[in-house]
């Protein structure tokens, strides 16, 4: 799932069938509220809660996007596993994350909740979002929104929308 989901936003291609044993490394170019990143995106190769992150994995790194399968019990608990092992690796109590409900075009299969993943990232502080990569479904906005994520936590977040009332 997270290897379609960044095949999808990097070259708007849905690719079912991908080798899980290699890490990838993507790059492109974002604009978001105006402003241009340039995105470097690590696929690490297919991970359970029983592997170990590199270390080169915490290093120079400024966001995560956690994916798990909505169809997926399994997935949803290695996720957080891997997240609790995160923040060991980079000794930290919050980094900027996303997480992500892939695969929500599978209404029949779905066994996580999209109020599940909410309460999860809420406990982690991180931002939550469903996504489907066969469909096109928010790959973009995932991406964007580690970006506005990491701005947050550098201190750089936009300036929230001023309301006034007349009377």
């Amino acid at each position: 799932g997270k290897s379609s989901l960044t095949i999808q936003f990097v070259e708007g291609q849905f690719v079912d069938s991908y080798d899980p044993t290699i890490e990838n490394t993507f790059n492109k170019l974002v604009s978001v509220n105006g402003q241009d990143f340039n995105l470097q995106l690590v696929d690490t190769a297919g991970q359970d809660e029983y592997s170990i992150f590199h270390q080169s994995h915490s290093m120079d790194i400024h966001g995560y996007v956690l994916v798990y399968s909505v169809t997926s019990m399994k997935s949803f608990e290695v996720v957080q596993v891997l997240h609790d092992k995160l923040l060991d690796m980079v000794g930290k109590i919050q980094v900027p994350t996303v997480l992500v409900g892939n695969k929500k075009d599978l209404h029949m299969e779905r066994v996580i909740k999209p109020e599940e993943g909410k309460k999860l990232a809420d406990s982690w502080g991180a931002a939550f979002m469903e996504s489907s990569a066969k469909e096109n479904e928010t790959a973009v906005e995932v991406f964007k929104r580690i970006i506005l994520e990491m701005e947050k936590a550098d201190g750089n977040a936009p300036p929230e929308e001023k309301k006034c009332a007349v009377m």
